[in-house]
């Protein structure tokens, strides 16, 4: 699990590349032939995902593409790929690093209860004025939030609700079979602290040990130093709930739009604009090779070699996202001017 808010941007803001990380970037324009893989992959799959957000794109270079792919692409969507993008590999010096993320999803009720006793809240006025507002600390013991209606939920966890902070976004289950979905309503403004990194710290783990079921399963076996342990992370993430959303879809991505499981990855935007297909050669346990849309990102998420990979929602995503750490490499497709733009004059 990254340590990183889901945060919310514009599409057209972020599509352009960022002058001085691309100004520290080394391009190279490969063969379709030299993408591991790229043959056996389910090219459809990734068409439609693509689709899901290349109707919000405001750059002609996209946007013509995204109406050829809604108008022949389904019939061959191999040959829509290889006729009008070309493999471009971004480095800027890092090595290549994938990870997972997920949508949590915890039992929780609109209304407190003896077992649903910790609040989610919307995000007060004073916050949004006040950057950096109080620290996780103080909105939990003070009071401050209390008696004004802010609450949006109650569950009955305040480790997995600490964890649902850090995805950003998750499902709630509510008593009577129904759910709720909520998203990223805004910060206090204090950076992230890692927890994982303060039991290093403190000796308590090797880095090697460390992972979210560790850090959940020590924080219920000693309670009081655990609460002391979350209150190291000084940031605090308030919530939305988000109704517009059908069920069976993913939660919304940094385009607003839903990401898919296995399909949609969080990128650096400074490197990969947003809305991209990218070719992924993830290596490791299980590797992966697939074309995935660069539909997200994160605050953990820097480098033109850095991806995370959105692997669903619940209990058993949460298990495959929190053990990946895997080398490998990723490959962006970029429409033809555009890759060719990116080469040193002389080429």
């Amino acid at each position: 699990m990254i340590a990183a808010l889901r945060s919310v941007f514009l599409a057209g803001a972020v599509m352009a590349f960022a002058g001085a990380a691309q100004s520290e970037a080394t391009h190279s324009i490969l063969e379709f032939k030299d993408l591991d893989g790229w043959s056996d992959d389910d090219h459809g799959a990734a068409l439609n995902v693509f689709l899901n957000t290349c109707r919000d794109f405001d750059d002609p270079d996209w946007t013509t593409l995204c109406a050829v792919a809604e108008s022949e692409g389904p019939d061959n969507p191999r040959a829509f790929f290889e006729l009008f993008f070309r493999p471009v590999l971004i480095e800027n010096g890092e090595k290549a690093l994938f990870t997972g993320y997920f949508e949590p999803e915890l039992d929780g009720s609109r209304y407190p209860s003896g077992r649903f006793q910790y609040p989610l809240y919307k995000m007060p006025p004073e916050a949004k004025e006040q950057n950096p507002w109080l620290p996780r600390r103080d909105i939990l013991s003070s009071g401050v939030m209390e008696n004004r209606g802010l609450e949006i939920a109650w569950v009955d966890d305040p480790v997995e609700l600490f964890f649902l902070q850090i995805q950003g976004s998750g499902r709630i289950k509510l008593p009577d079979g129904g759910s709720l979905r909520v998203g990223y309503g805004g910060t206090n403004g204090h950076p992230y602290r890692s927890i994982g990194v303060e039991l290093v710290r403190r000796g308590i783990y090797d880095a090697h040990q460390v992972s979210a079921q560790v850090i959940r399963n020590w924080v219920r076996r000693n309670p009081a130093e655990g609460q002391e342990l979350l209150y190291h992370n000084p940031s605090y993430v308030f919530f939305r709930e988000v109704r517009r959303v059908a069920a069976e879809h993913g939660p919304l991505g940094a385009m607003n739009r839903s990401v898919t499981a296995h399909r949609s990855i969080a990128v650096d935007p400074a490197f990969t604009p947003l809305g991209a297909p990218v070719w992924v050669e993830k290596d490791g346990a299980d590797p992966i090779r697939r074309l995935m849309i660069a539909q997200d990102t994160g605050s953990a998420i820097k480098g033109a070699q850095r991806a995370d990979i959105f692997f669903g929602t619940g209990h058993d995503a949460g298990l495959a996202a929190g053990r990946l750490r895997d080398p490998g490499r990723m490959v962006v497709l970029l429409p033809i001017q555009r890759a060719y733009a990116l080469l040193p004059d002389e080429f």
